[in-house]
């Protein structure tokens, strides 16, 4: 089961799109505002689509109110 590290980018007008940093982590851009939960929604579904598999097996493991988050996506 695979961590992954990524930096939010909630509102962004560049999303839904997932950026690759030379560290390893990935930058996520998505439409959905930091509202609510709405991000953090909008990351696991583009994660989801990003590692080709279903939501349910991407999990956010820590940063649930940060833009710094941690993922682990079960394969």
């Amino acid at each position: 089961m695979p961590t992954v590290r990524a930096t939010i980018k909630p509102n962004s007008r560049k999303g839904p799109l997932v950026e690759s940093a030379d560290d390893g982590s990935l930058t996520l851009y998505v439409r959905a505002p930091a509202v609510e939960g709405k991000a953090n929604k909008a990351a696991i579904e583009l994660l989801a689509a990003h590692f080709g598999v279903p939501r349910s097996a991407v999990r956010l493991t820590a940063g649930a109110t940060s833009r710094f988050k941690r993922f682990d996506i079960d394969s």
